[in-house]
């Protein structure tokens, strides 16, 4: 098993390689919800699929994806690890 389970948030991308690849929708909808206390923690990169962003509110309780077209899917079938 590795020492290193969990990624450091310190060795993360910039908010600028966060946000490539993202609809112009989803950064719309992201400049928006940080608006509201939201940040944008990381991007799931499944192969051949469209780049998935993953917003926490401040608390670091909640969390939400935003889809494609900029809606926010407060359900969105997985799981974070706390």
């Amino acid at each position: 098993m590795s020492d290193r389970e969990r990624r450091n948030p310190e060795d993360g991308e910039s908010d600028a390689e966060l946000r490539a690849g993202l609809s112009k929708e989803q950064l719309a909808t992201l400049h928006t919800m940080e608006q509201f206390h939201w940040k944008l923690r990381f991007v799931r990169r499944p192969l051949f699929r469209a780049p998935v962003p993953v917003l926490f509110h401040r608390d670091g309780t909640r969390f939400v994806v935003l889809e494609a077209d900029g809606s926010i899917n407060e359900d969105p079938g997985f799981k974070i690890r706390p």
